[in-house]
Formats: C-alpha cells, structure tokens, sequence
C-alpha cells in the first residue's frame, strides 16, 4: 500500500479536488492507497472540509497540528501516521504531475528505496531562480549531503526509511529530505517537468526560507566551525610573523622603516576593531550549533498532533 501525504496549510476546496483526482489515477493503475492530510495549523476550514472528507471514504486520515509548524515538521508528522509499505508527501498545489506519483511507485516495486523527485528546470522568475540555485549550490558544497540538479524538497521512500525516521531521527532544527539523502539507501532521482498549477501567492515567505536555510545548513555543514579553526590558525601564524618581522626592525633594522616614525593608536583601532568582529562573528556561528544542541537535549516534540475530537 502506497501512503499519499498531503500537505495542508489553508488548502480549502482544494483538497476534495486533489484526493478525486489521485483516486482516480492510482484505481486506474491499481495502486491501493492511503490518503493522510496534514493540516498545518490553518486558520480557515481546511480541516472540516479533510475531516469531512474522511468520514465519508474509508482510505482518507485527517490530522490538525497544533500550530503552524511548516511544511517540514508537516512532513515528519505525516510518516509517524502513516502505515503504507512506502509513502510520498505531496504539496496541495498540484504542480507535481501525478502521473510521476506511478512512476516512482513503480520504481519501488522494483526495488528501489528512495526515490527523489526533482524538477527538470525552473521558472519560478529571475530573483526566485536565483536563490534557490544559490541555496542548493551551498549546500551542495559545503556540506555532507548532495541535492540534485534543480533541488528536491519531497521523495518516495520504502518503510525501513519510514521505520528509521520514526525511530532514530528527533524532527528538531532539520528536514526530511536531508534526513533521507543523509541515510544513503543509493537514491534514484528522478525528473519531472513542474506544471503550472493555481495561481496563488506563495506563503512560503523569506522568514521561513531563511530558517529553512539554516537549519538545513546548520544541521548537514561542520564548516562552518572548520573554518573558524582554519582562521584561528590562518592568523595565529599572521600575527607570528609580524611579531618577528616588528622584532627583527627593533633589534637589527631602522625603528623608522617606513619614514617618519607615527603613533600607532590608528593601526591599533583598526586591528582591534578588526579581530573584535571576527571573534563576534566566530562566537555567532558556535552560537548558531550550541542553540540547536540546547533544543535537541530539551528533548521537546518538533510537532504536535491535535487530539481528534470524539463524535
């Protein structure tokens, strides 16, 4: 059984829409299913319309959590409900073709475990474009994990990832697809032309793409602290030299080297000011992973399921 996660967040009307036209398709293929609906904390009546839609056909779940948690916390939500042998989240814009639904549950069926869908070519406008190729571009090559060409935000994956990310991964400050591409399991990626879908503004604002970025970033990247350590030592040995250069003048060259003989209260200005921000900025970055470390030993939930109320 094939587990469809859809992600809810002020989706209305759309998700009757969304569950007849997958029912469709996958009865059409033989693919039996399970339609889970996460509701992200919407504020309109997203989750009446799932929970009436779940009354009324025996495959459809609805869940509300507590708050909006995004869409990744939806998502680590979704599988520790699901029941499938394999599962895929699906955003409720429909610009993800269906029938790349069947083929990566086709896929499976031959064996593969992760299969991460990832779109062809983007044109989501030039300053769009640009940070999203900029993000995977970092990420890419500066930390343990590898996103395809154009980026993935979603896969389909086999219950033992189900299984291991229930279990083994705490959903604090982190992603599932990093999660996913950080376990291996030799993902096959597969590629998909992006459909235009609703004409909708995104409500995935700059906040929570900065957020995004850093948890991600934070949580996959120890360069960040590598690169501390290489300029500590980058200008130890800076400082080691000028020392001995400044003792070599004073002892055997001209106190004057460089003409008429000035303070020094503007070089020292400068240099603290200098070694002031890099110490700031270093503190910054240690700040950055010991805050995430605080979070994780708090041991608190990354998402809470509403309880449903009993009718």
């Amino acid at each position: 059984m094939l587990s469809v996660i859809l992600l809810s967040y002020f989706s209305g009307h759309r998700i009757p829409r969304v569950y007849q036209s997958l029912s469709r398709l996958l009865s059409q293929e033989g693919i039996s299913f399970e339609f889970i609906i996460i509701d992200d904390g919407s504020n309109d009546d997203s989750y009446l319309i799932a929970s009436e839609l779940e009354s009324n056909n025996t495959n459809v779940f609805a869940y509300q959590l507590s708050k909006n948690y995004t869409s990744h916390y939806a998502i680590f939500a979704g599988l520790s409900v699901c029941s499938g042998d394999c599962a895929i989240t699906i955003p409720d814009d429909e610009q993800q073709p269906y029938d790349t639904i069947v083929g990566m549950y086709r896929l499976w069926e031959k064996g593969e475990k992760v299969i991460i869908p990832y779109r062809a070519k983007r044109n989501d406008g030039l300053i769009n474009n640009f940070l999203s190729n900029l993000y995977y571009t970092i990420i890419n090559k500066f930390s343990a994990i590898r996103f395809p060409k154009g980026g993935a935000d979603t896969c389909l994956i086999d219950r033992e990832l189900i299984d291991l990310l229930n279990t083994r991964i705490h959903p604090i400050n982190t992603s599932s697809i990093i999660e996913v591409l950080r376990l291996g399991f030799s993902p096959y990626y597969f590629p998909y032309t992006r459909l235009k879908g609703d004409n909708l503004k995104s409500r995935w604002t700059l906040s929570k793409k900065i957020r995004l970025f850093k948890d991600t970033f934070f949580s996959s990247s120890t360069w960040p602290i590598k690169l501390i350590t290489y300029m500590g030592i980058l200008f130890s040995m800076f400082a080691m030299m000028v020392i001995l250069f400044y003792v070599y003048i004073k002892l055997f060259g001209n106190p004057e080297f460089w003409g008429k003989l000035i303070p020094g209260w503007t070089s020292m200005v400068v240099i603290f000011s200098f070694f002031s921000g890099l110490i700031l900025f270093s503190l910054g970055i240690i700040a950055e992973y010991t805050w995430r470390i605080y979070e994780e030993v708090k041991n608190r939930p990354g998402y809470i399921i509403r309880k449903k109320k009993k009718s």
